[in-house]
């Protein structure tokens, strides 16, 4: 027999009895260890530690042969918790847990099940990633768990679309049973879960019911406002100290507010107009004084680069609803030159537009649909040897790789995307199409 055979075998019988009625005294014995290692948290990880307390203890002996969250509920399974080797690596479960619920895990509605397992692989990397790389409690080693340094900083839908782009590569039922936790659904999902150690969606013997809980869009909703002022309290209560840059991020987005896209685009395109001085006009200013200032003379050229990512999540449509912001914010000039092209990894259909055929703009025609390379556009840029005073870009914001040159020119991101990831140069807003 092989060692991975014998290691499967092994973990197979350490679950084969883990579901099944409770024991009161084991419950005990778990729940102590729970409490203790809530503490511990406090002490040393009083962000996480917040985060834990507030969730209620629910013993799940009968259906969850790990643990899981609702965002308001630890549920474990008392035997499961006997079995971790000390209370730091309960510390790590319950960042597992809270992790789940800050960056939004819980209740997606998955309808197929292979992009159910993929969705939850993805979730656990990004999790216990972040837990290792903070420090907090000890990764698991009772049962195997999703680490990977590779996905260090990425974001869930990065992290997805590698195991989705590789899906034929790796065995994701192999994968799915290294998951440490149960992944709760959206009540409206049609794919039956129970996909974690040991997991198999056993239903209850009696009645025939399946016990693990289901999630109705109404409390989504509650528990996402929930968790946001639970958020932002814990970070005030134990001064953030180092958090995961997801945390930071969700953190920035709920305290910080943010400009709107349209008033964004206005005024990054209204500043590249140059102002300067004229002795021709002299300055109203200057006509109750003894001496004559010049007045100002606009030079009311407008001179951008607008880069559609049609790599990702962005429609025909949303490409349609920007460039007619755009046509909006520059017809209001008598000058201007609007550089338009898509991308992917490469560049494609470029297009200029003037006074002259403004109303084309609305006509032109998005292309691509294969990864996202920034660094095309901006060799693109300097092989045309065009340098745009500004280049706006439209994009989901999930490179391949690096998001391209900080220092070739002015560089404006509008980005369409559930995660919001952070652009490391240049000033950025969230594309929302209600507004």
């Amino acid at each position: 027999m092989t060692t991975a055979n014998t290691q499967n075998k092994d973990l197979a019988d350490k679950f084969k009895d883990i579901l099944g009625p409770t024991d009161p005294r084991v419950d005990a014995e778990a729940r102590e260890r729970l409490v203790t290692a809530r503490v511990g948290l406090l002490l040393k990880q009083p962000f996480f530690g917040n985060l834990a307390t507030r969730l209620q203890l629910t013993n799940a002996d009968e259906w969850c042969p790990t643990a899981a969250t609702d965002g308001r509920k630890f549920y474990y399974n008392s035997r499961f918790i006997m079995m971790l080797e000390d209370e730091k690596e309960c510390e790590f479960l319950f960042g597992h847990e809270v992790l789940h619920a800050v960056y939004e895990h819980i209740g997606r509605r998955v309808d197929n099940e292979h992009e159910a397992q993929l969705s939850n692989i993805a979730a656990d990397y990004c999790v216990n990633g972040d837990l290792v790389q903070a420090k907090v409690g000890r990764m698991i080693t009772t049962v195997p768990c999703l680490h990977e340094t590779k996905y260090y900083g990425w974001s869930y839908e990065q992290v997805y679309k590698d195991l989705y782009d590789n899906a034929e590569k790796i065995d994701i039922s192999e994968l799915a049973q290294q998951m440490l936790d149960e992944h709760l659904e959206n009540e409206q999902s049609t794919v039956d879960k129970g996909d974690g150690q040991g997991g198999d969606g056993k239903k209850d013997k009696k009645d025939g019911k399946d016990k693990r809980p289901t999630i109705s869009e109404n409390e989504l909703k509650d528990i996402k406002d929930e968790l946001k002022e639970a958020l932002v309290n814990a970070a005030k209560q134990s001064g953030a100290g180092k958090l995961p840059n997801g945390v930071k991020r969700i953190l920035s987005d709920i305290t910080e507010p943010k400009m709107n896209w349209r008033e964004l685009l206005r005024q990054q395109l209204e500043s590249t107009i140059k102002s300067d001085y004229s002795w021709a006009r002299p300055s109203r200013r200057s006509w109750h004084m003894d001496a004559v200032m010049p007045g100002m003379k606009n030079d009311e050229m407008i001179d951008i680069c607008v880069a559609l990512d049609m790599s990702g999540s962005i429609s025909d449509e949303m490409a349609r609803d920007f460039l007619s912001e755009i046509k909006g914010i520059t017809e209001e000039f008598q000058n201007f030159k609007l550089h338009v092209f898509s991308f992917d990894t490469d560049v494609y259909n470029a297009q200029n537009f003037s006074s002259d055929n403004l109303d084309d703009v609305l006509d032109y025609e998005p292309k691509g649909g294969g990864g996202t390379d920034f660094m095309a556009m901006f060799n693109y840029l300097k092989d045309e040897q065009i340098e745009p005073k500004r280049l706006v870009v439209f994009t989901d914001g999930y490179p391949w790789d690096t998001w391209g040159d900080p220092n070739y020119c002015e560089t404006v991101w509008i980005i369409h995307s559930n995660d919001n990831p952070t652009p490391p140069f240049g000033t950025w807003a969230k594309y929302e199409e209600d507004q």
